[in-house]
């Protein structure tokens, strides 16, 4: 019996240590609290954990997206915004889990989709503060620019907020003034964006009719949240998304978190606490102390979808590269290496690597190596796989940027590659030695072609007028040669199999055509393909050649033809 006893001690024992050695989990975006919990969204389902952090439990389960969870004053319900039937909606559900209740139906968008670039229909934004309705916005019938509506608990038709536009929003605590963003900018890709887009802060006062912009930055300033006498919101001013907070009685902006890693994303208070996203953790603000800590989250999740699965990647492939003797087929898809017979035979995966996404692989020309790119280690590097032994070995390292390119250099003892720094580098194999070749202040180098002989590069890059020029590149001695003139834009360099000529495109066909409907002349089809000599003794192989020889005396050989194809003279 004694034995028995300890054998069940040992096993809680492992199991605890089990539970307590689980990753803390990660990806968990839009908070919300109620002081007690928050509701995130982890893997399109909703999910609460208290706010001291621990286990989190899944509040849904459906197949839709669900997102957007805003807990209501009193912290019994959650609205948020979910796909259930097809579309996305405003719903409601008890904080501790029930049936969803639909309350709005309203998405005829034409773009209602979760990932829209102007923002998910139907976004759930916040609660007024005596709990009797939740706002939303909604963009039926405006394909772009959203309004703000309001919608009971208790469902019904929805009522428009009198503005001409809005985004994320927070009422005052007394609910008479609402602190909002005109536009919505955030689901766009565009990172220290300071145009007319960039969100401010305004003040909305229904009773006086007037709206004031209290941040008035070119910097993005948006997800405002009212507590007390304060707004904080979210601001990229100094760079990095950092919350601030704005005093509606002294008008002071100051900074209140000091983040330089990742952005502080999708904030949301209940009134006395802010959590917030960042590098896909939740944190949690306090605003009364200015104190911020990062709130321990582990999900016991079945992960559906990321299991390992067997899926056919044949129309997946993005790059592809022959054997010099051409029985085989290099080839990368969705991240991984494949050798692959042209004829019979067996595909193997050269990489095997999930945590990194392998690109760009080039047979050498000898057959002895295989290269590619990958990011295993949070960089892109270059990989060398040697035919004989199998084995793979990261060939460089140290990348201070993203490696764009890659290409063998013809005595298959260099690789080229190009970067985002606008640089053209070279690396020694197998020593992984790199040496800088050329650096263009104006953009990236793209499309290089090396000369059969390996002592040449053939690229485009821009001339102070914005046009392409071709230009041609001496390796030993360094120095650059223009191939095509500022007045016409060129690209796609190409060296010829024996080297003597470059063939490129180039815009330079002027046909105007009249138009009978605008009054103007255009310009189409300026574009062919042009042949450059790269030698003053290379004869063009475009001349036209004659038919037959002179014989001596000035006449053509028999049974040779006369201009315009007419016998010579004598001859029938």
């Amino acid at each position: 019996m004694k034995v028995k006893t300890i054998l069940v001690a040992l096993a809680l024992l492992a199991a605890a240590a089990s539970a307590g050695a689980r990753d803390e989990a990660r990806l968990l975006r839009f908070p919300a609290t109620n002081g007690t919990d928050i509701a995130f969204t982890y893997a399109g389902d909703l999910w609460t954990v208290p706010v001291t952090g621990g286990e989190a439990r899944r509040l849904t389960s459906h197949i839709g997206y669900e997102a957007f969870a805003r807990y209501s004053p009193d912290g019994g319900s959650i609205a948020f915004t979910a796909e259930y039937d097809g579309n996305r909606e405003v719903y409601l559900i008890p904080s501790q889990g029930g049936e969803p209740q639909r309350l709005t139906y309203t998405s005829t968008n034409p773009r209602d989709d979760m990932g829209d670039r102007m923002g998910p229909n139907n976004m759930v934004l916040t609660w007024n503060p005596d709990g009797k309705s939740i706002v939303f916005r909604n963009r039926i019938g405006d394909g772009f620019e959203g309004k703000l509506w309001t919608v009971s608990p208790q469902g019904g038709m929805p009522e428009q907020i009198p503005l001409p536009e809005g985004g994320f929003c927070s009422w005052s605590p007394d609910g008479k003034k609402l602190a909002y963003n005109r536009v919505m900018r955030e689901f766009r890709t565009w990172k220290y964006y300071r145009g007319g887009m960039a969100d401010d802060i305004w003040i909305w006062d229904p009773k006086a009719c007037t709206v004031v912009n209290v941040t008035n930055n070119d910097a993005q300033d948006i997800f405002p949240m009212w507590i007390g006498d304060e707004i904080f919101f979210a601001s990229d001013r100094d760079m990095t998304m950092n919350l601030f907070s704005y005093n509606v009685k002294t008008g002071a902006t100051v900074k209140v978190t000091d983040f330089n890693e990742f952005d502080v994303k999708f904030p949301s208070t209940d009134g006395k606490t802010i959590v917030f996203e960042n590098g896909g953790w939740i944190y949690r603000f306090n605003p009364a102390d200015r104190s911020c800590v990062k709130v321990p989250v582990t999900i016991g999740a079945d992960n559906v979808y990321a299991r390992t699965e067997r899926r056919p990647v044949g129309d997946a492939i993005t790059s592809a590269s022959l054997s010099p003797d051409g029985t085989r087929l290099v080839a990368t898809a969705r991240g991984e290496v494949f050798d692959i017979p042209v004829g019979k035979g067996v595909t193997r995966t050269l990489s095997r690597t999930p945590a990194s996404n392998d690109r760009s692989a080039d047979w050498s020309p000898d057959g002895k190596w295989i290269a590619w790119i990958g990011d295993g280690t949070g960089e892109t590097e270059l990989y060398l796989f040697e035919v004989a032994t199998g084995q793979t070995r990261q060939l460089t390292s140290g990348a201070d940027t993203y490696i764009r390119s890659i290409q063998w250099m013809p005595d298959s003892q260099n690789i080229l590659y190009t970067d985002r720094k606008n640089r053209v580098v070279t690396v020694k194999v197998p020593s992984g030695a790199k040496s800088t070749l050329l650096q263009n202040p104006e953009s990236e180098f793209r499309g290089i072609s090396i000369s059969p002989d390996g002592k040449w590069l053939a690229y485009t890059r821009p001339a102070s007028n914005e046009m392409g020029v071709v230009y041609v590149f001496n390796i030993p001695s360094g120095k650059e040669y223009p191939v095509t003139e500022k007045w016409y834009n060129s690209d796609s360099p190409v060296f010829s199999a024996d080297g003597k000529y470059l063939i490129f495109s180039s815009d330079r066909d002027i046909n105007p055509q009249y138009s009978r409907i605008e009054w103007n002349f255009t310009l189409g089809n300026m574009g062919a393909a042009y042949l450059a000599l790269l030698s003053a003794d290379t004869p063009s192989p475009l001349l036209p050649k004659d038919g037959a020889p002179l014989v001596e005396g000035g006449g053509r050989a028999r049974g040779g033809m006369g201009p315009g194809g007419i016998p010579p003279f004598g001859e029938s």
